[in-house]
C-alpha cells in the first residue's frame, strides 16, 4: 500500500492575504498541516508533497522539513482553477519523479487545521473497508438542515425551502440527517483521478468529525480559530502544541 499526502497553498487569497503563512496561535497556518502529515507518514510510510505558486509558501515548508522542487503551473493558480486538477497534477509529478504508482491519496487542507492524527486513522479504516469507494470526505454536522431553515428563491419569486420534508418539522433535528464538508481532509483511491469534475461520486464515503472542524475564509476566522487555541477550548490536540 502506498500513499501520497498533498498539501495545497497558492499565494493569491485575497480574503485574507497570505493566509496559508499567517500565523495563528503562533505558527503560520500551514505548518498545522505538515506536522500532522508527518505523523501520518510515519506511521503509514507515506510521502508528502506540496503544490505552491508562491515562494514565501515554499520557504516556510522547507523551513518546517517539507522541502519541493515542484511549483503549480500559472493556469492551477487562479481563482477559478478548481482543487482536484491541481491534486491530479501534482500526483502526476511524484509519480514520475519518484517511479511508482500510488494507491492513496490524502489531501490536508490548509486552512482547516481542526483535525486530528487519529481522525485521519479512521477515515483511512473507513475507506480500506469499502473496497467499492472511491474517496471519502471530511464532515461536520450543520448549523441549518435545508428541510427545515435553508431557503431559495424560486422562479415565482417568493423563497421556498431548498429540500421539501415529507412531513411538517418543528425544528431542525427532526429532519433527514444532513451534513457539510469541512474541508479538513480528503482520501481518494487513485482510480479516482482519471477526469472528473466533482468531488463527490456516486462511490463517496464520508467520515464525520466528532469536535469542532471548521475552515478559515474571513480574519475573523482566524481570530475565532486563535482563541480557540490559546485559550485551551478545543477538546483534542493539535499537532503543534
Amino acid at each position: 500500500m502506498s500513499l501520497l499526502i498533498t498539501i495545497c497553498g497558492r499565494g493569491g487569497s485575497k480574503g485574507v492575504p497570505s493566509k496559508n503563512i499567517r500565523k495563528v496561535a503562533g505558527q503560520p497556518l500551514i505548518v498545522y498541516s505538515i506536522r500532522l502529515a508527518q505523523i501520518f507518514a510515519k506511521r503509514t510510510g507515506a510521502d508528502i508533497a506540496l503544490s505552491t505558486d508562491n515562494e514565501d509558501i515554499r520557504k516556510v515548508a522547507a523551513e518546517h522539513g517539507l522541502k519541493s522542487d515542484y511549483l503549480r503551473p500559472a493556469e492551477l493558480a487562479s481563482d477559478a482553477a478548481g482543487k482536484l486538477p491541481v491534486i491530479r497534477h501534482l500526483l502526476l509529478h511524484e509519480e514520475q519523479k519518484r517511479g511508482k504508482m500510488y494507491d492513496y491519496i490524502l489531501d490536508l487542507d490548509i486552512t482547516s487545521p481542526l483535525r486530528t492524527i487519529e481522525d485521519l486513522e479512521q477515515g483511512f479504516a473507513l475507506l480500506g473497508k469499502n473496497p467499492q469507494a472511491l474517496n471519502l470526505i471530511s464532515v461536520s454536522f450543520p448549523a441549518h438542515n435545508p428541510y427545515f431553515d435553508m431557503v431559495e428563491q424560486g422562479e415565482d419569486g417568493f423563497c421556498h425551502l431548498v429540500k421539501t420534508p415529507l412531513k411538517a418539522m418543528l425544528s431542525r433535528q427532526q429532519g433527514p440527517r444532513v451534513y457539510e464538508l469541512n474541508t479538513a481532509f480528503y482520501f481518494y483511491r487513485r482510480i479516482f483521478f482519471k477526469p472528473v469534475d466533482s468531488l463527490i461520486v456516486e462511490r463517496t464515503l464520508m467520515y464525520v468529525v466528532p469536535h469542532m472542524c471548521f475552515g478559515i475564509d474571513s480574519p475573523l476566522d482566524i481570530e475565532f480559530m486563535e482563541f480557540l487555541m490559546t485559550h485551551h477550548k478545543l477538546d483534542f490536540t493539535l499537532p503543534c502544541e
